[in-house]
């Protein structure tokens, strides 16, 4: 089995640690920095178990511009950025690089799609890819070559391939756009067709297989679909091209990066300048770890 490439959502981890560790995690000068030290060490986590040939960590808007013109509401229920997370944002480009790991973005769009981006471009070019994300969108990338990686409490670890999709979603990952656009997305802030949920989202696809087939299915005259639903659908069809739009990643060029192993003694360095004391010293056992050599 080739060594896959690690593909990071730098943003989700940043959150995630933030909100998930104690803010007394603090540097040199008593400033947070749990969100760069969870971020880390959630990467640190899966060199050992899934000894990636490279790591990409991913950067990107909190909201595409594009999405945003499209549909306003997207995001918009979402609170502004702590100015305590904010300032570690604004130092984890400088920290993840000095690891050796490519850090990447793409102007007005999301750090997913620069996660999908490297993912297929890795896939063509023979190679396999994890993505490290908590974001299901990214459910809508897997295939037999792209997985997502699934952090639980702890130190487990689950991947995401096409079964599971098809497991927790009831579609193939190619239909997760179109399942998104009929059930909604809250965290997104996308509503959905009123009425369908899940189960019935997946019933559909797997009788029509896209979200136009559904549509034209509500429209027919002989349509088997129960009243309430067509009428739902037929409805908000604009609506719902618009969030299967906003729900479909997008794909820019990239070039995978060459193989690549973690510089530990230079990302304990740079973490030592910020004031990292305990992630330093760790980073620096790591690199005098005969197994990391």
């Amino acid at each position: 089995m080739p060594s896959p490439l690690l593909i990071a959502d730098v943003p989700w981890l940043l959150y995630r640690s933030f909100f998930g560790l104690p803010k007394s995690i603090t540097d040199s000068e008593g400033r947070p920095v749990n969100a760069l030290l969870g971020t880390v060490n959630a990467i640190l986590s899966l060199l050992d178990s899934k000894l990636p040939r490279a790591v990409v960590a991913c950067l990107g808007d909190e909201a595409a511009t594009y999405r945003v013109e499209l549909y306003p509401a997207y995001h918009a229920h979402r609170d502004p950025m702590p100015a305590e997370l904010a300032a570690q944002w604004e130092k984890a480009p400088e920290l993840l690089a000095s690891l050796g790991w490519t850090v990447a973005e793409s102007p007005g769009l999301e750090a997913d799609d620069t996660m999908f981006s490297f993912a297929l471009a890795e896939q063509e070019s023979g190679g396999e890819a994890l993505l490290l994300s908590g974001d299901r969108d990214m459910y809508g990338a897997v295939s037999d070559r792209i997985a997502v990686i699934d952090l639980r409490k702890g130190s487990e670890q689950m991947e995401i391939g096409p079964a599971e999709v098809r497991e927790r979603y009831g579609v193939e990952p190619e239909q997760v756009p179109d399942f998104i656009a009929l059930r909604g997305d809250p965290s997104d802030g996308l509503p959905g067709a009123p009425g369908i949920g899940a189960k019935t989202a997946a019933e559909l696809l797997r009788a029509h297989g896209t979200l136009e087939g559904v549509m034209a299915a509500a429209k027919a005259p002989d349509t088997t679909m129960r009243p309430r639903t067509a009428a739902a659908l037929n409805e908000n069809e604009d609506l719902l091209g618009v969030f299967k739009r906003i729900a479909t990643l997008q794909r820019v060029e990239v070039q995978p990066p060459a193989d690549r192993t973690t510089d530990f003694a230079n990302g304990a360095r740079v973490a030592g300048e910020l004031g990292m004391r305990r992630l330093a010293e760790r980073l620096g056992a790591l690199a005098e770890s005969p197994s990391t050599a």
